[in-house]
């Protein structure tokens, strides 16, 4: 019976390692964490409510198996789509009307930008980016005849900041020449507020019942097929030797980048060129939550905050956070009757990810972590409707960040994204999908997923899902023609 080492438990690996099983091979999978699912993982909050450290949303809602299998699990999801508060520099709460139009702006040239990626992305210059293009587009919306014209495109050029908490990186490095690479699946976005636990489980359950798996062990050598006995072996940071007839790697981008050395024979410079020109993202989220949800409005209020939220290049906290970073969150309060806590989940990237989780490293505690978080997003909260610091429901009462900078088998980051200056995205994506069969080693991940599903969920339960089936066929265990993805 054919032995499949399988590489990283995340989503990827389980449904590699399910489909690797239900075609009778033997698979042993390899986890360098003490528990399954990689990035999809769960914190408990002190309100007892667990959150997502991974993935919080399905993308897409058009034949998505991630969607089918919250279905299957009952796993509540709910739409965010239409509603979205924006505070202006000072603090201020914009009007709705406001919000509709600028917001409005901001995505009818996404939508044109991912329309002129699609149909030019062979003369576009590698050095234009997703910000040059929104220079070019928001004059022709905003002409000069428009009255207060320049605050007007002030406030669409700092809402289109936005787009950097979708893939992990600032506006300003988003490739234009690849924006298209950066579409999803049809549909709407879902926020899980259930959160991807069950989900999980779920797809875990094959590689619980039938695989070898071996917890807590770091891989950090892979010889690849050679002409003496054609076998693979992976070496561990604890010294074990272990021997298969196919690796299967499914390490994230940000790991494969620091470990092209990792690889005997090195790997291909195709390969290894592909690997070191994706680029890979900074997202991080803090979860802050409050005995009960005080932001959410009286029959009496007008203001109202909901979906993804922005506070604007703050100017009122410019100790804490001189650099202006626009503030993005969502409250969870309000998305789901059951299931969502009195919670903010705040989104940042770049920069700002890189101090916050660079001050996260630097303390020893935990109570000293959630001082400095409480710290650092308290001149955000406290702007929210009916906030009143004497009243007890507005006193946090505890808060969650995720470190996945600091995170060595996350790759230190999130997932992959397309940056300026990349000049061959579509092949760079290709050529790591493919890996290398001939020489026993496979990659999976959200970095080698469909184009319509790269960097999420989704994308890596299908990467998996795919390699399983090449794997099977090139034993002739297939069930007839493989689906390759494109």
């Amino acid at each position: 019976m054919p032995h499949v080492g399988v590489v990283g438990a995340g989503l990827a690996g389980l449904r590699c390692t399910d489909i690797l099983l239900q075609h009778g091979f033997n698979v042993t999978l390899i986890e360098g964490r003490n528990r399954l699912g990689g990035r999809v993982h769960q914190r408990q909050l002190p309100s007892g409510h667990k959150v997502d450290a991974g993935p919080n949303w399905i993308h897409g809602t058009e034949d998505n198996p991630i969607l089918d299998l919250a279905k299957e699990t009952n796993t509540e999801v709910a739409s965010v789509q239409g509603k979205s508060s924006i505070f202006d520099n000072t603090g201020r709460q914009i009007p709705t009307a406001d919000v509709i139009a600028y917001s409005g702006i901001m995505w009818d040239i996404v939508s044109a930008a991912f329309a002129h990626s699609n149909k030019h992305s062979a003369t576009i210059s590698p050095d234009e980016s997703l910000w040059d293009f929104f220079q070019k587009e928001v004059p022709k919306r905003i002409p000069d005849s428009s009255p207060d014209f320049e605050q007007k495109r002030k406030f669409v050029y700092e809402i289109a900041d936005q787009w950097g908490a979708f893939v992990g990186s600032h506006i300003f490095t988003q490739s234009l020449k690849f924006f298209w690479l950066e579409e999803c699946i049809e549909g709407e976005n879902l926020f899980v507020t259930g959160t991807y636990e069950k989900i999980l489980q779920l797809v875990a359950k094959p590689a619980v019942e039938g695989a070898n798996i071996k917890y807590e062990t770091i891989v950090n050598k892979i010889q690849t097929i050679n002409d003496e006995d054609g076998v693979l072996r992976v070496h561990t940071e604890g010294g074990e030797l272990l021997e298969f007839d196919e690796v299967v790697l499914t390490a994230p981008l940000g790991w494969l980048k620091q470990h092209t050395d990792a690889f005997e024979p090195p790997l291909p410079w195709k390969l290894t060129k592909a690997i070191k020109n994706i680029g890979y993202g900074c997202l991080e989220k803090a979860y802050i939550s409050f005995p009960k949800a005080f932001w959410l409005p009286t029959h009496q209020e007008d203001h109202t905050v909901g979906g993804l939220s922005q506070m604007l290049s703050p100017s009122y906290a410019t100790s804490s956070n001189p650099q202006k970073w626009n503030q993005e969150f969502l409250e969870l309060a309000s998305l789901h009757p059951t299931a969502a806590p009195p919670t903010l989940l705040y989104y940042f990237y770049g920069d700002q990810s890189k101090f916050i989780t660079g001050e996260l490293a630097k303390l020893a505690s935990e109570e000293k972590k959630d001082a400095f978080l409480l710290e650092w997003f308290k001149p955000y909260y406290s702007l929210l409707p009916h906030y009143d610091e004497k009243n007890p429901d507005c006193q946090p009462t505890g808060c969650y960040a995720t470190e996945w900078l600091n995170d060595d088998l996350a790759g230190n980051g999130s997932y992959s994204n397309f940056q300026v200056g990349l000049e061959e995205g579509d092949v760079d994506i290709e050529t790591m999908r493919e890996g290398l069969p001939g020489r026993g080693l496979w990659l999976a991940g959200e970095h080698t997923a469909p184009f319509v599903a790269l960097g999420t969920a989704t994308g890596a339960y299908w990467s998996g899902e795919s390699v399983g089936k090449r794997i099977a066929q090139a034993y002739s265990r297939g069930e007839g023609g493989v689906t390759v993805f494109a």
